[in-house]
């Protein structure tokens, strides 16, 4: 059952033509066969385990939602996640330490949607506290000298682990607890942004913790094995971390390309040695990136990492496989979520019953036919503006005015400004002054 609260929050993203954060249980389709697996992948990463997960689709297939659809599914049972988009100007991949710090920006869990990082760090010392007060030896929460002192024997000891993988994120720690207990916010704030691979740290916060330089490529990777223990010891089941659009890598200069394959070629490599138990790495691109030579298989090592048989019917896909493919959407699957989402909407409407009337499944599926028919017949890329259009343009219409009836009062429009470049790229063209010659 969905709160009042959460449906607000998936309609309000639908009408902005985004895919909502949370819930997504409640009007994903087609993605029931992967349910067992992915379930149990994420309980092999609770056991302190990794898994490495790569999907494949067509621009539209749906990549973003399943990678949101696992995310939620993760922090539902405990997990702190973070996903990043590749690009060639703002996440480089082979610049990890650029990726790393992306990472960080989008860290969330089930209670923070974004920059969770300095919320883990603070319950991580919440919970030291706890463990002291628990333990015994005659501690009390009024004597705060002594809890400081048994706190920081606690906190030297569970940082023993990592200052054997990650010292320096070890000391930053060290450093972030002393400024915070001497009441030096702004050195505080500055080593946390250090440890999250922020640029332009002042010296004067860095000296507080004994820090020099700043976090580099392989910073970057033993860094996230501290994050991944920070977790653990917080409570947390682990971390699911999705690099999404890696076919962008198709797109960059050759000797760029191939720094940015090897660099994904060596964090499979760790994570198949078992450096970052606790991580679910879920990356997503187009089939050209994994069949191509501008793509994985310019680097062999990586393509035989990836290779799985697509060559059987789509029915028969082994979802257990290290590459899964999405099929994207048909017109009956979109009927299908615009139905839930219609649903959804009517429960907090007071009129659900003339909603569910005037916006009833014949009228989706024509809706959901004219759009397909609009964009080039191309279903897999119609979803996103189907749900905006629906939301946006139908039901809140019906809502809001007692005589509108879509059938009569609406007529479906596609401007360029309101599209995706796909999108646009697969729009009709209204007349023949539309169609672009290359002389």
């Amino acid at each position: 059952m969905v709160s009042p609260q959460r449906r607000r929050e998936i309609i309000d993203a639908l009408r902005r033509g985004t895919v909502p954060q949370r819930n997504l249980d409640s009007f994903a389709v087609g993605l029931e066969r992967f349910q067992d697996s992915i379930d149990r992948e994420l309980e092999i990463v609770r056991s302190g385990g990794s898994v490495f997960k790569a999907v494949r689709g067509e621009y539209g297939s749906g990549k973003t939602f399943f990678a949101r659809w696992i995310q939620d599914r993760a922090k539902q049972r405990g997990f702190a996640s973070a996903e990043v988009q590749i690009s060639e100007t703002e996440t480089p991949f082979h610049k990890l330490e650029t990726v790393y710090r992306r990472l960080m920006e989008r860290l969330s869990t089930n209670d923070t949607e974004q920059g969770a990082f300095r919320s883990i760090i603070d319950a991580w010392f919440y919970t030291l506290e706890e463990d002291v007060l628990a333990g015994g030896g005659n501690v009390s929460a009024t004597d705060k000298d002594l809890l400081l002192r048994r706190t920081d024997e606690l906190m030297e000891s569970r940082l023993g682990a990592i200052s054997q993988t990650a010292p320096m994120f070890a000391a930053a720690l060290r450093g972030y607890r002393r400024a915070m207990s001497n009441g030096d916010t702004g050195s505080a704030e500055g080593i946390l942004a250090w440890l999250a691979a922020q640029p332009n740290v002042g010296a004067a916060s860095k000296r507080t913790a004994g820090l020099k330089g700043e976090v580099d490529h392989f910073g970057a990777l033993s860094f996230l094995q501290g994050l991944l223990l920070v977790l653990r010891d917080s409570g947390y089941a682990g971390l699911v971390f999705v690099l999404d659009e890696v076919e962008t890598l198709q797109r960059v200069r050759g000797d760029v390309r191939e720094k940015g394959l090897n660099a994904m070629r060596q964090l499979l490599d760790e994570v198949d040695a078992g450096r970052f138990p606790g991580l679910y790495l879920l990356i997503t691109g187009t089939p050209s990136f994994y069949d191509s030579h501008q793509g994985i298989q310019r680097l062999p090592p990586l393509a035989q990492r990836m290779h799985v048989d697509f060559g059987t019917d789509p029915r028969f896909d082994n979802p257990r496989a290290v590459q899964i493919r999405l099929q994207g959407f048909d017109i009956s699957a979109l009927v299908e979520v615009g139905s839930r989402i219609r649903d959804m909407f009517a429960e907090d409407s007071s009129f659900p019953e003339r909603i569910k009337l005037l916006a009833d499944d014949q009228y989706l599926a024509k809706l959901a036919r004219s759009l397909t028919g609009g964009l080039g017949g191309k279903v897999g890329i119609v979803p996103r503006i189907y749900l905006k259009k629906l939301v946006a343009d139908i039901l809140d219409r019906i809502d809001q005015f007692a005589d509108f009836n879509p059938q009569t009062h609406y007529k479906l429009t596609l401007q360029s400004s309101e599209l995706t470049e796909i999108e646009r790229n697969a729009l009709a063209a209204a007349s023949v002054d539309e169609i672009e010659l290359s002389l």
